[in-house]
């Protein structure tokens, strides 16, 4: 299987030098959806955009660039689909594998591992698939609304329900009602 198959995001490290070289990759729906696979966040039919420029110190990488993607997430106030729109700055230090695991060996505490902007490679692929996931989720808003305005899900509900019954805990009213409606 080649490389470009296993990983979106891939750059042979022969290619960089010390003065760097641009790349731009298009972060296709299709992967975002599967990056994001697990989480109540879903990717529209839009790609995003990857552009990043990799330059080689030694044997680590510098990577700096820029991603931007949209996603839809559930407001945080009535649940319903909110469009977010994703456009963070990377910089990461990427260093070869075994590098890191003969710092991490020697209990240096300064070990890469340590910091979160250092990454492995296996020395001679830098993948960024991982950094671009992680960035994408770090970059969606604590509380995510689907407008300003929204007034969050309708106090119509409370109305509707039914005389409190003796002996039951108000809080446990609406595990009643899903008995209710499954019997």
């Amino acid at each position: 299987m080649s490389l470009a198959k296993e990983h979106e995001f891939a750059i042979p490290v022969r290619d960089l030098d010390a003065a760097g070289k641009p790349f731009r990759f298009p972060v296709r729906a299709a992967w975002l959806r599967g990056a994001l696979e697990g989480t109540d966040v879903a990717a529209p039919d839009r790609d995003g955009d990857l552009e990043v420029r990799l330059s080689k110190s030694g044997t680590d990488v510098v990577v700096r660039g820029r991603f931007q993607a949209d996603l839809v997430v559930p407001c945080a106030r009535c649940l319903e689909p909110a469009p977010v729109s994703i456009a963070e700055d990377v910089s990461v230090l990427v260093v070869p594998a075994s590098a890191m695991r003969e710092k991490a060996g020697k209990g240096d505490e300064d070990a890469p591992l340590e910091h979160a902007d250092v990454i492995p490679y296996d020395g001679e692929t830098v993948v960024l698939d991982d950094l671009v996931r992680d960035e994408l989720l770090l970059a969606i808003p604590m509380i995510p609304l689907c407008s300003e305005a929204c007034p969050g899900i309708s106090p119509k509900l409370a109305a509707e329900e039914p005389e409190p019954q003796p002996g039951v805990d108000p809080r446990l009213r609406p595990l009643l009602r899903l008995k209710k409606s499954l019997t």
